[in-house]
C-alpha cells in the first residue's frame, strides 16, 4: 500500500494571498514556503486546545462501594478543635 501525501506550498510572491494560506492552516495542513523552488520554511498550524476530560461521578462510585452506609465526616468534626 502506498500513501503519497502532497504538502501544500507557496512561493514568496503568493504569500501575499493570505486567504489560501489561512484556509490551509485552518484545515490543519502544513505549508512549505519556497524561494526559487527551494524550501526555506514550513508554516505549521497551531494545535487546537484540548478540552479537559470529564470528571468521574464520585458520588455514584461511593454509593456503589459503600451502599447506603453513611460515614462520619471527620474532617469537619476536627476543624473546631484547632
Amino acid at each position: 500500500m502506498c500513501h503519497i501525501t502532497i504538502m501544500h506550498s507557496m512561493n514568496m510572491r503568493q504569500l501575499r494571498e493570505t486567504r489560501r494560506l489561512k484556509a490551509w492552516l485552518r484545515a490543519g495542513k502544513t505549508v512549505e514556503l519556497r524561494d526559487r523552488n527551494r524550501v526555506i520554511a514550513r508554516i505549521v498550524p497551531e494545535k487546537a486546545e484540548e478540552k479537559p476530560g470529564k470528571w468521574p461521578d464520585f458520588e455514584a462510585r461511593a454509593r456503589e462501594i459503600l451502599g447506603d452506609r453513611v460515614l462520619p465526616n471527620l474532617v469537619l468534626e476536627d476543624r473546631g478543635r484547632y
